[in-house]
Parts: structure tokens; sequence; C-alpha cells
């Protein structure tokens, strides 16, 4: 790898981290995106074509270095100099760029590429999640009961933002995910041309107890936002909602816990 000792601020080769609170929300027109903290990077690092460069406080050269790429620059300075580049405390040591087309499905057809037919399969679905932090934990909830991919409303949040990459300790990475352009067109023609069994995670009258609901085996979990839930018209494209029994007073989880009750539920025993 080229290991490029940084002392100067305005070095052009530092052009991607300048700021970076300020540039978040812009990184996906630019095609790029951020990730902050080891195990993040260390995911980043571990796909090929994924890394633009690393930035790295040089307190931590030793334990990166060995696994950046060759082809990938590593840029290392003092903390001091990095918080001067980015804006910010760098309290984790590391931060990356990474290219999101490497990562990100382009369509639902690719990401169905990805998923085993025709046999068993699991896809969670996604709509209008905004929140960042549940947004992080879906998709380590999705990896930690083997989805085979998940596909977002066109309202979600990105998942490869960097905090959602951090709270999903680099699960975003390793789960196939795409972002619907015919939302809910697309949760039918996953019913009607892929055979999946749509279950909607709804408090909706008919809702069958989660624990009486025997796995379809090609099934997706829909779940939606906390306060308005799942849509009438993304539920009316869904074979039947479900709910989790609870004790009295209670009606509802957030919903990272709730998908990863669903998910327990209806994972294969050969993927957990």
């Amino acid at each position: 790898m080229p290991l490029v000792s940084i002392t100067d601020p305005n070095d052009p080769r530092l052009a991607d981290y300048r700021f970076l609170r300020d540039r978040d929300l812009r990184r996906g027109d630019e095609g790029l995106f951020v990730g902050e903290q080891f195990l993040v990077v260390e995911e980043m690092l571990k796909r090929p074509g994924v890394v633009r460069s690393v930035l790295v406080d040089e307190r931590f050269l030793a334990r990166l270095a060995p696994q950046v790429p060759e082809d990938v620059p590593l840029l290392a300075g003092s903390a001091e100099l990095l918080e001067r580049i980015v804006g910010f405390h760098i309290h984790r040591g590391v931060l990356a760029v990474g290219t999101r087309a490497a990562v990100e499905s382009p369509s639902l057809d690719d990401l169905l590429e990805r998923v085993p037919p025709p046999g068993d399969a699991t896809l969670l679905l996604l709509e209008d999640i905004a929140n960042i932090d549940n947004m992080g934990l879906l998709f380590r909830n999705a990896a930690a009961f083997g989805v085979d991919g998940v596909l977002l409303s066109p309202r979600c949040h990105d998942p490869l933002y960097r905090r959602v990459l951090r709270v999903s300790i680099g699960h975003v990475l390793n789960v196939p995910w795409t972002r619907s352009r015919d939302w809910p067109n697309d949760l039918r023609t996953l019913r009607e041309r892929h055979g999946f069994t749509l279950l909607a995670a709804a408090l909706k009258p008919g809702a069958a107890p989660l624990d009486e609901v025997e796995r379809p085996p090609r099934v997706g979990l829909l779940v939606g936002t906390e306060f308005a839930g799942v849509s009438a018209a993304a539920l009316a494209c869904c074979d039947r909602p479900v709910r989790i029994p609870m004790a009295p007073g209670v009606d509802s989880l957030n919903v990272g816990v709730a998908a990863a009750v669903c998910l327990h539920r209806l994972s294969r025993a050969d993927r957990v």
C-alpha cells in the first residue's frame, strides 16, 4: 500500500475527508461513503474495490497497515491534525472513504440475482425507516439471522451514512440491499413473480400471533416506522399481518427489537 505521512492539512490527497460532518448528507450524490472505527473499516477492507483511501491516526498504524491492499492509499497523521482535517475528534482512530457502487445493488432485479433461487430465502423489507440508529440495528439483525437481502422504500435513511454503518458494526456491507424504485409495487412483484410470502409486522385486526406462523420457504418480513407503522398501501401488497404476543399493557416494541424477534422466528435453521 502507498503509505503517506500527512503533515499539511491542505494536502490535496485529503480532499475526501475535509469537514466530513458538513458533507455527510451529500456523500450519496458524490458516489462515496465514509466508514469510521476499526470494525467498520476492517469490513470495508475485506471487499476488493470498495475502499478509495484510508486515513488513520499514526498511533494505530501498526494495527491497520497489514490489512490495507497495495493499491489503496493509507494516509497517516497525528490525532490533532486529523481533527483539523475532518472537523471533529476522531476518537476511534480511523476513517475510510468507499465507493457506493461497489456496495449497493443497483436494482431489485440485481438484488434478487444474489438471493438463492428457487429455494429457501429471507428478505427484510423496510418502509420509511428514517431513524439512524434503527437503520443500523436492522442491518445488524439482518446479518445475525441470515437474511439474504434487504429492500428499502425510497424514504428510508441512507444505509451508508457514517453513523448507520457504525451502529451496524459494518454489517450494512455484509447483507445485499437496494432501494426500491417502485414502492409498494415492488412488494407485489416479490409475491407474484418471485414466489415470496410477505408478512407485515403490524398491529392490525386479524394479525396472526408470530408463534403460530410457520415459516414459508421464501419469506419477506415488512416493518415500518414505530409511530406510523406499515402503510395501508404496503400492507395491501402483503399476504397477511403478524404480531408479537406481549403482556397486557404493552402493545409494541422498538422496530429494531421487533424485527429481531420476528427474524429469529422466521430464520432458517441452517443460517443461524
